[in-house]
């Protein structure tokens, strides 16, 4: 069984650099890959509101802040916790490979990426639908796409697909984007992308392959057929703690609460950071410091 002081779930930049603070510290620290290594960042194309990191991909972020990560000390396991006690000492991590008994916990699994679960949508994923613009934008060189949201999410997976698709169709239920100054001035510029505001997406159609969106404006009560061949959907996330539910305290939507100041949970000795804890903000400079708070926090409960 592993024993080490401090056990990292999550491996985004809430977890690295919550292992680099406490790996500078002379604590002994592993760090659970989880299933999607990186995060949701490792998926971003550029990156470009990070202090002194304008110019590289999420991947290449990543990649630099893991490598400090395993220069002091921290030691990597790429597996999936299936099952936690962590209602009092000592605690128990158990994943697919092996059981851990860690002195202390740093929880950074982030979250999840939320569906519409509209009618037809599980028809079409991976058949026109998706949600990672990065991932399978290459499949709709040249074709119209659509993409499902208003705010940061949405205003990136757009701008990337203004590359690699004829048209694409910004769909929002606001009268307004909500996202980033900046991004929205992009946005705004490009002739390639369409918006539609104050629009409600129904439904999805197709035959085999997905060949449009029911939509419908608010102020109108006619439903059209937007015709499209892909559709990214980018309208939020939703935390990943299904495993700490009836363990932690968490509020109305599933986020752990935690001591803004310390990042502790309801349970001494359990921290949580980056996006699994409700900030408000889903930016990779919050959730790195959430991270070194936690892990500066950790500090003082286990030397006491």
């Amino acid at each position: 069984m592993n024993t080490p002081d401090v056990l990292i779930i999550g491996s985004g930049p809430a977890g690295l650099t919550a292992g680099l603070y406490a790996g500078r510290a002379g604590f002994s620290v592993s760090l659970l890959t989880g299933p999607e290594k990186g995060g949701k960042l490792s998926l971003t194309d550029k990156i470009e509101n990070f202090p002194c990191f304008s110019t590289g991909s999420g991947i290449e972020f990543i990649t630099k802040l893991e490598q400090q990560a395993k220069e002091v000390g921290v030691s990597f396991f790429n597996e999936n916790v299936q099952q936690v006690a962590l209602l009092h000492p000592p605690f128990k991590i158990i994943t697919e490979v092996q059981t851990w008994q860690p002195k202390s916990v740093i929880i950074a699994m982030g979250t999840q990426v939320k569906w519409l679960n509209l009618p037809q949508e599980e028809m079409y994923k991976g058949k026109g639908i998706s949600v990672c613009a990065t991932c399978d934008g290459f499949f709709y060189k040249n074709k119209n796409v659509a993409v499902i949201g208003g705010g940061n999410t949405a205003l990136y997976e757009s701008l990337y697909l203004t590359n690699i698709a004829k048209n694409v169709y910004l769909l929002t239920q606001n009268k307004q984007l909500q996202g980033e100054f900046l991004l929205r001035q992009k946005v705004l510029s490009l002739a390639n992308i369409l918006i539609y505001y104050n629009t409600d997406v129904l439904g999805f159609v197709g035959n085999e392959k997905l060949t449009g969106l029911k939509i419908k404006n608010k102020a109108d009560t006619e439903e059209k057929i937007l015709s499209v061949e892909g559709c990214f959907e980018a309208v939020g996330f939703v935390p990943n703690t299904r495993l700490f539910q009836n363990q932690l305290l968490v509020d109305k939507n599933g986020y752990i609460k935690t001591n803004k100041q310390t990042m502790q949970t309801s349970i001494k000795g359990i921290y949580a950071c980056g996006d699994i804890q409700e900030t408000g903000y889903s930016q990779a400079l919050i959730a790195s410091a959430s991270g070194a708070r936690a892990a500066m926090s950790l500090e003082n409960y286990l030397k006491a």
